[in-house]
């Protein structure tokens, strides 16, 4: 590999490994705001857990992807097979469901109750579609307070579906942002590198860098920027592409378009 060849791979990987992490910074504030929506709607259902489930893998296995309530830590990327349990189904039919007695339900799936502890009673759980497509599950277990638990109404399961629609938008945006961090950590850490070592080198110092940090502190407000209305976003855009405009002395490119 010529002199040139090596610095424009560099220029690349450096591109690629930027991209990784500012993809990386975006997916907190999207889990946050995840977890804000559960609490909002839980406490609108006076129900005492709420989460997120979504796919994972291409067999149809689900994990639990944001939780609050109880154990809800102890939630989080537990798998539920596919097709197993009340929000298996819910995501192959693509319909909601609601459960006053899941010991009288043949589909639930104890095994979360099992590894949690907790004590499933009731369930109330709404697909999460976005463009057509079921991405996930919202689901809300039992009623805040003591047993015995009012069921779930129909007016109930109408709120949950509304607020369903802005959190499958987050979790589309959340998996969007995910697949892309992972394609690239995996094209750096593919194994047929010449020396995955020098590499892994390389990475770490680029990591650890001025303008890498700079970089990343950048997105965040970016991020935060954008996070507080339209009118902020538009100010925020043409602030940036006014700046591009002027320092259009080089060349370089994003990732995206190398």
């Amino acid at each position: 590999m010529s002199e040139s060849d090596g610095d424009d791979l560099q220029k690349r990987l450096k591109r690629l490994v930027e991209t990784i992490d500012i993809a990386d910074v975006l997916t907190e504030p999207l889990t946050r705001s995840l977890a804000t929506l559960l609490e909002i709607s839980a406490a609108e259902l006076n129900s005492d857990e709420a989460s997120v489930l979504i796919r994972d893998g291409d067999e149809g296995d689900l994990r639990f992807l944001s939780a609050i309530g109880k154990v809800a830590e102890q939630l989080i990327n537990i798998k539920v097979p596919a097709g197993k349990g009340i929000a298996g189904f819910v995501m192959s039919s693509g319909q909601p469901m609601a459960v006053a007695d899941v010991g009288e339900e043949g589909a639930f799936y104890s095994e979360v109750d099992r590894r949690t502890g907790y004590s499933t009673q009731m369930i109330l759980a709404t697909p999460l579609s976005h463009n057509g497509e079921v991405i996930g599950v919202l689901e809300y277990i039992n009623r805040r307070g003591d047993p015995p638990f009012e069921p779930f109404t129909p007016s109930e399961m109408d709120r949950a579906a509304a607020f369903a629609l802005p959190i499958a938008s987050l979790v589309n945006a959340y998996e969007s942002a995910k697949l892309f961090r992972d394609l690239g950590e995996n094209i750096l850490t593919n194994d047929s590198t010449d020396d995955l070592g020098i590499v892994r080198e390389w990475l770490s110092e680029l990591r650890d860098s001025a303008e890498h940090r700079e970089m990343m502190d950048l997105a965040v407000l970016i991020r935060e920027v954008a996070g507080r209305g339209e009118a902020e976003r538009v100010l925020c855009r043409e602030m940036l592409e006014s700046i591009v405009r002027y320092s259009d002395t080089k060349s370089e490119s994003n990732f995206l378009t190398l």
